[in-house]
């Protein structure tokens, strides 16, 4: 951990507004404030999702970093002030501590200080909403989003006028539209959006593609499948990765699936496992597509090119979890690795590590 720079920054902000510890059972302090610089941390994490392949692992990964934290040096702050220390290992990692749907404030001040995320609305205001997550490749990107955005940010002019003309009403736009609970609007300046910030990757230069034939594909069928229904049934968005994130609502879902499962069948070996929710696959095999899919988006299946797909909600963020699904042992070493290897105890609060490091994060995607 100490040659990871922004890992050692979160542990650092932390840190800084650690005072002492205190037992609130006893009253005993346990760790004076001039202690925490002394001592050693130990970071077990693990995904249920690919890692670096654009599905926001380093987001879920530095949100729980910095919730983690925080919980095992007693810091008292609210998630909007913990988004400011994630945010300095993930830029992105801002918006996974609150859930429900989140708004990432870029602030006034020169040094970033109050550079935040606030929570729109919580996951309860709109249940509706569904997410299915098509993995298009669990790869390792060749280019990551953090190399990515700087090298976007020093020579795309299409970005600079994107961030100053067009994203901050389209940020209202947004959250009007989640605070109406109005679907078509909310799911087509999704689709816009997703759209133009892949136009920026384009402007870069040496231009970076994250998108791939497949993830073109599940566009033009979404689009396709509005048609047909005459409405604005799914949306889509794409993060720096080929992998889809589709939106639509609990009385679509089966329909958008079906699709889905029509346009880009599994391989029959891995049939019963592609979609994580078996039920959600049965309602979604006996729905029937709207006939004008056969003539107006006339793709052939494309079997095996969508790996697996994630059918979820909104999720409601950072959470301390129950000891039983805690990631490590006693001895604060991880269960998943066999067989564990030797080491000494680094500090006073091992024990106190072990039960609190392993937080979950979810936003979007929640644990299946």
């Amino acid at each position: 951990m100490k040659s990871n720079k922004r890992v050692q920054q979160v542990l650092k902000e932390v840190r800084a507004r650690a005072g002492d510890l205190v037992d609130p059972k006893t009253g005993d302090v346990l760790v004076r404030a001039s202690q925490w610089a002394s001592m050693k941390v130990h970071v077990v994490s693990k995904n249920n999702f690919p890692t670096a392949a654009g599905l926001a692992s380093s987001a879920a990964g530095y949100a729980a970093l910095a919730f983690s934290l925080a919980k095992v040096h007693g810091v008292d702050a609210d998630l909007d002030e913990l988004s400011k220390l994630a945010r300095m290992g993930s830029g992105s990692a801002c918006r996974s501590l609150h859930g429900g749907f989140v708004a990432w404030d870029m602030g006034s001040a020169a040094d970033g200080s109050d550079s935040m995320a606030r929570q729109v609305g919580p996951a309860s205001h709109w249940p509706d909403l569904q997410v299915l997550i098509l993995v298009v490749s669990d790869s390792k990107k060749t280019v990551s989003s953090t190399a990515g955005m700087q090298t976007s940010c020093d020579t795309s002019p299409l970005l600079a006028h994107r961030a100053a003309t067009i994203v901050p009403d389209r940020m209202k736009g947004m959250e009007a539209a989640y605070q109406a609970r109005d679907f078509p609007a909310f799911a087509k300046l999704a689709m816009q959006d997703s759209n133009q910030f892949h136009a920026t990757c384009l402007d870069t230069y040496p231009p970076i593609f994250y998108l791939t034939d497949v993830s073109r594909q599940v566009i033009l069928m979404c689009h396709a499948l509005n048609d047909a229904y005459k409405e604005v049934v799914v949306g889509y968005t794409f993060d720096a990765g080929p992998n889809a994130v589709l939106l639509t609502t609990k009385a679509h879902m089966p329909s958008v699936l079906a699709a889905v499962l029509h346009y880009f069948p599994p391989p029959p070996e891995k049939a019963p496992t592609f979609v994580n929710k078996p039920a959600l696959r049965a309602s979604a095999e006996a729905a029937t597509l709207p006939e004008s899919m056969a003539t107006s988006f006339k793709l052939p299946p494309q079997q095996g090119s969508i790996k697996y797909v994630y059918a979820t909600g909104i999720g409601p963020g950072a959470a301390e979890l129950p000891a039983e699904n805690s990631l490590v042992d006693e001895r604060g070493m991880p269960l998943f690795v066999k067989p564990p290897p030797k080491i000494g105890r680094t500090s006073s609060i091992a024990p106190l590590v072990a039960t609190v490091v392993c937080v979950l994060v979810y936003t979007l995607l929640k644990k299946p």
